[in-house]
């Protein structure tokens, strides 16, 4: 049953945990100790440095399944960035070796069906293992990129693939192999249980994580692409601006600098090509060349670019 309360900066720490014990998994990925006494969350995320306003994102997010994170400005992506990265070390180094140490003492190496169990048990861990390394070796170093404000060229967020329903299904096999398994000797029964219980609360955290990525974190990596590409637009025009335009050698050539003025115009490419008497495909050739020497893509972009270099009157320009 979801909590539907929305904890605050100046609620008490112990409260949010005391009602919310399953928040305590969270902590140590955010990299808050223990031992807060009475403080708020406000007073342990700064004691601990870590932005109040995103930890108080996912845990809200996470408790009542509640929040509109597209057009987030305030969302520290590097405190997500460090959640995630931690939760991985937790998941990966913690939970599945212990989760494997259980089955191990509750099923006896004799019995076919109890290592077909096993089996299972490692395919799923291995699958779960190959998704987070790939989330740690190209998805992580791209978003700290971002960050940096000197992104990849090679990568977006739209290439993040994720494969999480394809290990949801592997668990739910595990899980139902586990309950038609418990086996009659009640010490195995009693131990098998309990380590279902525990695959049963990582199988929600994992979720938890997967929505944490997919709602908060995507969003706020989507924004800092718009981010970067506005600020490389910026960039480019500034340079041209007080540079007196590009190098001699990327220098535009007179056919080039029409081209641009029918783009501004709103001409199609066709139009633009009868106009200069070439062919269709010249003008893509001219336009391709353009791109690459103003890396500029957009018509938004080469029509200040036209405006500033004097190419168009900005009264002859509709905006």
């Amino acid at each position: 049953m979801k909590n539907l309360k929305m904890y605050e900066p100046g609620d008490k720490m112990i409260t949010l945990i005391k009602d919310n014990y399953s928040v305590l998994q969270a902590l140590g990925s955010f990299g808050i100790s223990l031992g807060f006494g009475d403080k708020t969350v406000s007073e342990t995320c700064e004691m601990n440095d870590v932005d109040t306003y995103t930890f108080l994102a996912v845990v809200n997010y996470t408790i009542n399944g509640y929040g509109e994170f597209e057009n987030d400005e305030q969302i520290s992506v590097s405190t997500l960035l460090h959640y995630l990265k931690a939760s991985h070390t937790y998941y990966l180094d913690f939970q599945l070796p212990f989760i494997r140490r259980e089955l191990q003492e509750s099923i006896s190496e004799d019995d076919p069906l109890g290592m077909l169990i096993m089996k299972l048990y490692e395919s799923y861990a291995q699958e779960i293992r190959r998704h987070m390394k790939y989330e740690e070796k190209t998805l992580f170093p791209y978003v700290q990129s971002l960050i940096d404000g000197h992104p990849m060229n090679d990568y977006n967020v739209e290439t993040f693939s994720k494969h999480h329903e394809q290990t949801d299904k592997q668990l739910r096999e595990l899980k139902l192999m586990m309950i038609k398994y418990l086996p009659a000797d009640a010490h195995r029964n009693n131990q098998l249980t309990a380590t279902l219980y525990d695959i049963y609360n990582n199988e929600e955290w994992l979720c938890q994580h997967a929505e944490v990525e997919d709602h908060i974190f995507t969003p706020a990596i989507k924004r800092l692409e718009r981010l970067t590409k506005q600020d490389d637009v910026s960039k480019n025009i500034s340079a041209m601006v007080f540079k007196g335009g590009q190098d001699n050698s990327e220098a535009l050539s007179d056919r080039e600098k029409e081209v641009i003025i029918g783009v501004v115009q709103g001409l199609q490419n066709k139009e633009i090509a009868d106009r200069l008497c070439i062919s269709v495909n010249t003008v893509i050739t001219h336009r391709r060349n353009i791109a690459r020497k103003l890396q500029i893509h957009s018509p938004a972009g080469l029509t200040i670019y036209a405006i500033v270099n004097g190419l168009v009157d900005i009264s002859s320009v509709k905006l």
